[in-house]
């Protein structure tokens, strides 16, 4: 593919207020014919830019797949390598948050690192007004505690404010039949930042491309939940110490869970990684998956044994079946259910420093006597989501 950009830069401003327009280009992973590769208009204080189309040949952009400043514009290549280090003030590489494969490894370190600063603004004193007279609208059409607790906790202890629906998809004019892109144009014209759930894959992306303001996919339908994948191994980081060289068993519903195909996603960007894929028939992880994965080089490997797999891995990642994803066919739920089970005989053949996670809620398929042992630890994981989201809220909205 010819690596083409178009659009100039705003300059980095650390309060960005809404007038004059650029625009710039961003690269996902699979777009929707229709939609276009322009990214919604960023803001400056300055007048906008006109508009570029400039190639890898330009002299305004050299190399290949790098960042460069040239005569106050910024060239995108369409595969974006990201500088190791980014300047307090600068605008956050990525307008949204929509899906894992946006981030690299050094957006990964660098959030983590604002990530555990967070987590100090929120021990030492509970808050902070970097978002102060920021709002931000939570849009969820799928019943969530986690997620939208913790996106709201986080904007609140940040300084800002929140809107909120929690049923939208009952308690909002998409029950009247309104579109998903007509109810983002409205709803943007009352916030900064929109964090949404909803129940079809892709309605995030669809969001992103009619909204003007950052979008964030609190997950969507069996699709993905990025934000959920990066406390997932900011977790994993700050629990085992480590990211290369880590056995992984995802376990459950993987065909539908969307959390463990996010985290897929993610661990495939680091060294020698293998993953285990543990799931009943009905629900076996999709070709997708396991085609990127063995792309990037990663080892994976299904297997029916929970407790051969437990006793290999450094972190067993459990998954509820979602009954929802199954509709009318409720015999293949019931078939699935129940079937790997994390209990203390699992937790028996171990290794000391592993840990079990969830993204949570669970039914059954973690006993409740498995909560008093320190390698429990999906408690702490979902408390980190605040630390991961707080950071996020920065990033998108006032920047590094």
């Amino acid at each position: 593919m010819a690596l083409s950009t178009s659009l100039s830069t705003c300059t980095a401003h650390r309060v960005v207020p809404k007038t004059a327009k650029c625009y710039q280009e961003r690269s996902y992973t699979s777009f929707t014919p229709k939609q276009s590769v322009l990214s919604k208009p960023i803001y400056s204080n300055g007048i906008a830019p006109s508009r570029l189309s400039l190639t890898m040949n330009s002299p305004n952009c050299q190399g290949s797949g790098k960042v460069l400043r040239s005569g106050g514009y910024q060239c995108h290549a369409l595969d974006i390598e990201t500088p190791s280090s980014f300047l307090a003030g600068e605008k956050f590489q990525l307008d949204d948050v929509i899906e894992a494969q946006q981030f690299d490894l050094d957006i990964l370190n660098a959030i983590f690192k604002v990530a555990r600063e967070m987590e100090q603004i929120e021990k030492r004193s509970g808050q902070s007004n970097i978002l102060k007279g920021y709002l931000m609208s939570t849009l969820f059409y799928e019943p969530s505690t986690r997620t939208r607790l913790s996106f709201e906790s986080a904007m609140k202890r940040l300084g800002g404010e929140v809107l909120t629906t929690e049923n939208a998809r009952e308690f909002s004019s998409a029950a009247k039949g309104e579109t998903l892109e007509d109810t983002i144009r409205t709803v943007e014209g009352y916030s900064d930042i929109i964090v949404m759930r909803h129940f079809e894959s892709g309605a995030a992306r669809r969001a992103a491309g009619t909204a003007s303001i950052p979008i964030i996919n609190a997950g969507d339908g069996p699709g993905q939940h990025p934000t959920q994948a990066l406390l997932d191994v900011y977790t994993i980081e700050r629990e085992i110490g480590k990211l290369d060289s880590i056995k992984v068993g995802l376990v459950g519903d993987l065909a539908n869970g969307r959390t463990v195909r996010s985290l897929a996603y993610l661990l495939a960007k680091y060294r020698d990684v293998k993953i285990y894929l543990v799931s009943p028939d009905v629900v076996k992880m999709k070709d997708d998956i396991k085609d990127y994965l063995t792309a990037k080089g990663v080892e994976w490997e299904e297997s029916s044994d929970l407790i051969e797999v437990a006793s290999k891995c450094d972190v067993v990642y459990q998954t509820r079946i979602q009954k929802e994803r199954f509709g009318e066919r409720i015999d293949l739920y019931e078939e699935a259910r129940g079937k790997y089970i994390v209990d203390r005989t699992v937790l028996d053949v171990m290794q000391k420093h592993a840990v079990v996670m969830h993204p949570l809620p669970r039914l059954d398929e973690i006993t409740v006597d498995v909560d008093a042992d320190p390698r429990a630890a999906y408690f702490r994981q979902a408390k980190n989501g605040l630390y991961i989201r707080m950071a996020l809220l920065k990033l998108l909205l006032v920047g590094w």
